[in-house]
């Protein structure tokens, strides 16, 4: 009787350190793939145009449905042979809704995005944002870069921002150098659009290791102060967000040209609001 006790007592003892064991075995396998995970880098693209090419890197973490969105036109090829279309020196540079020959038509796009623009990401120098509307979940494929800190288009407790889903990380001289070019009444636009067409000339997902940029810091999180932006499922209907502050509606001419006037008034659909 005593042996049989101290047999069973023996089992238990190996079947417990038996299970530390697979235990720990496991630890050790999650532990370098939750690392991997941690570490994946951000998706970067390759823009393509007649002036140059610059690389943007997405922000996924931080604005998961726009990026998606704009991955799902550059792997169908959208953006191949579509123009930027307007460039305002010391403000932005915008494109991809437009072909790049006469009449200069919007292509069609698919349904529009939840508004982002409370992510903690900033329209500072170089990052990348999504043009919409007036309403704040209006926004399809066209993007803009810009050339200089643009806090208005930022969110404010009282109205939607434009936002921010990455930022060019290779390439920024080519993005100035189209924001200097001539600009004025061109086709369908009234102005603000380069003279001589700036095409896109292919849009591609590149592995970042190509691109030799270190990854980017992790933007401040939105303040917990109650001056947070809205969320896309919260406040759109509230009467104050989706439209920039200051602002009476613009013609409506004015939306199907892509043209954006003033910053005095209400962006028309795909742009950000113009800086005077």
């Amino acid at each position: 009787m005593q042996n049989w006790k101290c047999s069973a007592a023996h089992r238990r003892a190996v079947t417990a350190a038996a299970t530390l064991l697979l235990a720990f075995g496991c630890g050790l396998l999650a532990a370098p793939a939750a690392r991997a995970q941690a570490a994946q880098p951000n998706p970067e693209v390759r823009v393509v145009t007649n002036m140059g090419s610059f690389v943007i890197e997405l922000r996924p973490d931080r604005a998961p449905l726009t990026v998606a969105n704009f991955l799902r036109y550059v792997r169908t090829g959208f953006y191949t042979d579509t123009l930027i279309h307007r460039a305002v020196a010391n403000f932005v540079i915008q494109g991809g809704g437009h072909d790049a020959t006469p009449p200069y038509a919007l292509k069609p796009t698919g349904p529009p995005v939840d508004n982002e623009s409370g992510n903690g990401l900033e329209n500072k120098r170089g990052t990348v944002g999504l043009a919409r509307g007036p309403d704040p979940d209006s926004g399809t494929s066209q993007f803009y870069i810009n050339l200089v800190d643009n806090p208005e288009l930022d969110p404010l407790p009282t109205r939607w921002g434009y936002a921010v889903f990455g930022k060019v990380i290779q390439g920024m001289n080519v993005v100035e150098q189209i924001g200097l070019v001539p600009t004025g009444a061109f086709g369908p636009f009234k102005s603000e659009a380069p003279l001589t067409p700036v095409v896109i000339e292919s849009v591609s997902v590149v592995a970042p290791s190509t691109s030799g940029a270190t990854p980017a810091t992790t933007a401040p999180a939105p303040a917990a102060s109650g001056t947070a932006a809205p969320t896309a499922s919260g406040s759109a209907g509230s009467g104050a967000a989706g439209t920039p502050s200051k602002a009476p509606t613009p013609p409506a001419a004015a939306a199907e040209s892509g043209h954006a006037p003033s910053k005095t008034v209400t962006p028309p659909d795909g742009t950000p609001p113009s800086k005077s």
